[in-house]
């Protein structure tokens, strides 16, 4: 899924903060010459939300998530380590190591109970994306 692999983690927070669905209504995706995956989007969605992913990003990583509200901007960053209210600083985790084994704890405990626990409102925005977004060729890319 190219820059939708670690994309649809931001769409999953988003689809689980915001208090009413929101729906794509334009997309750009740049898929480098030489792979069939995008490598960057720009998405548009109904009440005033973009989103812009791009592997091409250098320096540290940006995993933030910016939101302005009626009462201010919050933000989360560092892939959702970080909680901004305004200007203060509500909550800390200096890393993303213990995400994994939260995950893989979390998996454990729905398959030993037998249940499940998905939001399928990410990947429809993903597909929506790729299925109406305005597909730009860009250069190549090499890792």
């Amino acid at each position: 899924m190219g820059v939708f692999d670690p994309g649809i983690n931001a769409l999953s927070i988003l689809t689980e903060i915001l208090p009413s669905p929101v729906h794509l209504t334009a997309a750009t995706l740049e898929f480098p010459e030489n792979r069939q995956t995008p490598i960057a989007a720009r998405l548009t969605f109904t009440q005033n939300i973009t989103a812009d992913f791009d592997w091409r990003q250098t320096g540290p990583q940006a995993w933030d998530i910016e939101i302005e509200t009626t009462d201010g901007p919050m933000a989360l960053r560092m892939g959702g380590n970080r909680l901004e209210v305004g200007d203060v600083e509500i909550a800390f985790e200096n890393s993303i190591m213990g995400e994994y084994p939260a995950l893989y704890k979390r998996m454990a405990d729905l398959v030993a109970a037998g249940q499940s626990d998905v939001d399928l409102a990410p990947m429809v925005h993903v597909a929506d994306a790729l299925t109406l977004g305005a597909r730009q060729i860009t250069d190549a890319f090499s890792f």
